[in-house]
């Protein structure tokens, strides 16, 4: 069944904006009477000479509310919480019409939602105040460790750390400590990220300023695909790879004669406008010759729900009606500087969502591509358990405790058929996947 939102908001009443003042629930104390049925009648009967009819006259009495009416709710709640009337409501003796009605919690301010119950047989409604607040503080999600700024360049914290919040597109960013960007040394600082509403997280970072910052060092050790088999083979899994134009030209026979039974692929990938991906119809055309299972994924770094439905059209055009044996996948993958995107938690999970929605207005479905930090610290519980999730965890044993249909469990393997590394996969096909 889909809940109901109520929207009866009383504009004089609503003081919106991030970081409004808790408020005391004032209660309306005027009754609206809603009544359709008669409570009582009085017949009145006259004979007149001559005749046996006799006039009958019907008075029907105005149903009325308890006098003793208890009726009272929150106070206050978070914004984005589900909370259904029968929740938000703390005192009554009368039966609410429809506890299962969801209250607007969309944005924050003082509210006045009327609610119906019955008493008697008979429908009234009830106005109430409540404050909606944001009382969770900004999540940093790169924190900015062994942080190496060059000499000379102008600095900007923003560079080196990543952050967001539930309900603030605009966190602030500020820190306290001394730092020389012109001079070579070691600066510890203490950043502090704060939303609109006030709720603040604190934490340290030490920015090194170098003469030359370090090129990355891969010591990761490669993985032979057949020993990724060897460990992780059992009842109900199968093996596959992931790829993109990295891999350039792949010889898809050989990756299947190397025990590879699916094949996910990008499609394309979104910065400042939709571009497919140069292997792709080379990819999908030779992995579907050989008898592998094919799944696409697309790579973007847009910030609008509107943005996200174009991006599930433009998939549906250039499948051109081809069926797919997974999901189409959503990649979205820049938190390290996620506050420079200009949006909230809960707004690029909708983005996320309105990209489900529109691949299946045109017959396909989606799946989330993310990292088990993300998964349990940025995705919403509503998110993961809407469609399939494809974990990414490079490690021998993932210890994610959230559900997953796909586990990306390397990105330094190495299988026949691929000149250099791959992304090696495992599905649990006891897991939902459509």
């Amino acid at each position: 069944m889909k809940l109901k939102y109520i929207f009866s908001i009383l504009a004089a009443l609503m003081l919106t904006g991030c970081g409004a003042k808790k408020v005391t629930n004032n209660v309306s104390v005027t009754v609206e009477v809603n009544t359709t049925s008669a409570t009582a009648a009085v017949s009145t009967v006259s004979t007149a000479q001559k005749t046996t009819k006799a006039a009958v006259t019907t008075t029907t009495a105005k149903a009325e509310p308890p006098a003793d009416l208890l009726l009272n709710g929150k106070e206050t709640v978070e914004v984005y919480e589900d909370i259904k009337l029968k929740d938000f409501i703390t005192d009554k003796n009368v039966d609410l019409k429809d506890g299962e009605v969801l209250l607007n919690t969309d944005d924050t301010g003082v509210f006045e939602v009327e609610i119906p119950y019955i008493y008697k047989g008979n429908e009234f409604s009830k106005k109430l105040q409540y404050s909606v607040i944001d009382s969770t503080p900004p999540t940093v999600l790169n924190a900015g460790w062994d942080t190496a700024h060059k000499v000379g360049k102008d600095f900007d914290l923003n560079d080196y750390v990543g952050f967001a919040d539930n309900f603030d597109k605009h966190p602030v960013l500020t820190f306290e400590g001394d730092i020389d960007p012109d001079t070579v040394g070691s600066y510890p600082l203490t950043a502090t990220a704060t939303d609109c509403s006030g709720n603040a997280t604190t934490w340290d970072i030490t920015i090194n300023v170098v003469d030359q910052v370090p090129a990355a060092v891969d010591n990761n050790p490669r993985v032979n695909y057949g020993d990724f088999i060897a460990r992780y083979d059992g009842d109900n899994v199968r093996f596959g790879i992931d790829v993109s134009a990295w891999q350039t030209n792949v010889d898809y026979n050989a990756v299947r004669d190397a025990g590879c039974s699916f094949v996910i692929m990008r499609i394309g990938y979104y910065y400042s406008a939709i571009t497919m991906d140069d292997y792709f119809r080379q990819n999908i055309e030779n992995a579907t010759a050989t008898g592998l299972d094919v799944g696409v994924y697309i790579y973007t770094t847009d910030n609008t729900e509107e943005g996200a439905r174009e991006h599930a059209r433009w998939i549906v055009e250039q499948l051109g009606g081809r069926k797919l044996d997974f999901p189409v996948a959503f990649d979205w993958e820049e938190f390290g500087n996620f506050q420079k995107y200009g949006m909230s938690i809960k707004n690029l999970n909708d983005i996320y969502a309105a990209f489900a929605d529109e691949l299946e207005k045109n017959g396909y479905s989606a799946m989330l591509y993310s990292s088990r930090n993300f998964l349990n610290n940025f995705w919403s519980e509503k998110t993961k358990a809407s469609h399939p999730v494809w974990l990414a965890h490079f490690v021998d044993e993932t210890n994610y405790e959230g559900e997953y249909a796909i586990w990306q469990a390397s990105a330094y393997g190495r299988i026949p058929g691929i000149a250099g590394d791959v992304d090696m996969d495992i599905q649990y096909l006891d897991k939902k996947i459509d």
